[in-house]
């Protein structure tokens, strides 16, 4: 039956996941770690880790280096979405999205707000697709960071979810840059 969810198989996917704080290192990055397990635990691939400071260029180059690695399907950052000075993923990657998700940041929030309320208010979680590579922005703590793994990306990560999947639209992401 083609609806039937087990009856497509599962796709795994190569995701990377950059960390983007001043003072977080590999041995401390509990929100990377989170992240790495929730993939790799749902069968996906790690295609890449790393950590930067909160800096513009860092952050951008960081991303700019996966996008253009076909390993990578998918990026996750997690960190630099609240609105102190240092708080500048947003500013980094979302002039590099060629299409913004906005979908992702309200889903994103609806799921905060049932766990800590109004205060949702200070991320601005972010998503967009760049160079055929899906880019999620995330908040920096270990709770955010499974509320968008458990709430929205391993589901939409998963080509067997239904009625419809990130997975199953990968091959068109790049429509736009194949015409004429």
């Amino acid at each position: 039956m083609a609806d039937d969810p087990h009856a497509r198989r599962f796709i795994p996917l190569g995701i990377a996941v950059l960390t983007v704080s001043d003072t977080r290192t590999p041995e401390d990055d509990r929100s990377g770690d989170t992240l790495v397990g929730r993939l790799t635990e749902a069968g996906h691939r790690l295609a890449g880790r790393g950590i930067v400071p909160d800096d513009v260029a860092a952050i951008r180059a960081r991303v700019e280096g996966w996008l253009g690695d076909p390993a990578v399907d998918v990026v996750l950052t997690t960190g630099g979405t609240g609105f102190t000075g240092r708080d500048v993923t947003p500013e980094a990657l979302e002039p590099l999205f060629e299409k913004r998700m906005d979908g992702f940041s309200a889903v994103f929030h609806r799921i905060s707000y049932d766990k800590i309320g109004t205060s949702t208010l200070q991320s601005r979680a972010t998503a967009g697709v760049a160079k055929a590579t899906y880019v999620f922005v995330l908040p920096g703590s270990p709770g955010a960071c499974r509320d968008a793994w458990d709430g929205i990306l391993a589901q939409q990560l998963d080509y067997r979810h239904r009625p419809c999947n990130f997975v199953e639209i990968m091959p068109r992401l790049d429509e736009h840059l194949r015409r004429g």
